[in-house]
């Protein structure tokens, strides 16, 4: 089930996007496609297509880890490659999370 669920989260989010930028264009049928797959990704329809991919990728992955666990992965490995402590918490405090995910993340990579 919970795999299931992951799928429907990685292939919704993008038909999401989509749909919302075939809303934003005022046409109607393949007309909406084209012009949003051009508005979404730099190098017109194919940038586009590529954009909704990276889209997928990443919600199959917030999916299946969850935002925490993500998080924290980033920012341990960003640790690692030598990046200031200082730097690390100056971002993630000015993240769009909760105060509580904030001192969770901070925790893990010891700021």
């Amino acid at each position: 089930m919970d795999e299931a669920v992951r799928k429907i989260a990685g292939v919704g989010l993008p038909g999401v996007i989509l749909l919302i930028a075939m809303a934003t264009t005022g046409f109607t049928g393949a007309a909406a496609i084209t012009a949003a797959l051009a508005m979404l990704g730099p190098g017109g329809m194919i940038g586009g297509i590529v954009f909704l991919g990276i889209i997928g990728l990443a919600s199959d992955a917030l999916a299946k880890y969850g935002l925490e666990a993500l998080l924290k992965g980033v920012y341990l490995q960003r640790k690692s490659d030598g990046e200031p402590l200082s730097n690390l918490s100056r971002e993630i405090n000015s993240l769009p999370i909760s105060l509580e995910l904030k001192l969770i993340v901070k925790n893990a990579i010891g700021a």
